[in-house]
């Protein structure tokens, strides 16, 4: 089940933490867009938390610029629940979320490397495109930008 948490919870710093290490794995720090817990906790961010048997398991945020117009962030499942649709599930949380929050365009910025390759495609297949920088972007040869409008 996800459900909308505080993302300071303390119980939460497992997934904080693996999501960092993953982001710093092969991303110079100048090309890390991640917000920690405490910048998610804001009244813009809407933060979404997956547990199994009360284990957080899987996260995921939108961030809304305007009224119409917002980002996903911090998606993240743990290493060992990867494979069962819990990246899936998130997007299409998220996405329903925003839409029922009055959003009609969604946004992301990815990264470019292999490693992030899986997490392109799941955007891809449901239905965001590649676009120019958004927000406060800048091109970067570390980042892709992604968009979909809603329904």
């Amino acid at each position: 089940m996800i459900q909308k948490e505080n993302p300071t919870n303390p119980d939460l710093s497992v997934l904080f933490a693996r999501h960092t290490a993953d982001m710093h794995t092969d991303t110079p720090p100048e090309s890390i867009h991640m917000m920690n817990a405490g910048d998610l906790d804001h009244p813009q961010v809407h933060f979404f938390v997956q547990r199994e048997a009360g284990v957080p398991v899987a996260m995921g945020a939108f961030k809304i610029f305007d009224g119409t117009h917002a980002e996903i962030k911090s998606m993240h499942v743990l290493a060992e629940y990867r494979g069962r649709g819990l990246s899936r599930a998130m997007l299409a949380h998220i996405v329903q979320a925003a839409q029922a929050a009055g959003v009609t365009r969604l946004s992301l910025e990815t990264g470019s490397q292999d490693a992030f390759k899986p997490a392109r495609a799941l955007y891809e297949t449901a239905g965001f495109a590649t676009c120019l920088p958004f927000g406060d972007y800048v091109l970067d040869p570390m980042s892709i930008f992604m968009t979909r409008a809603l329904a």
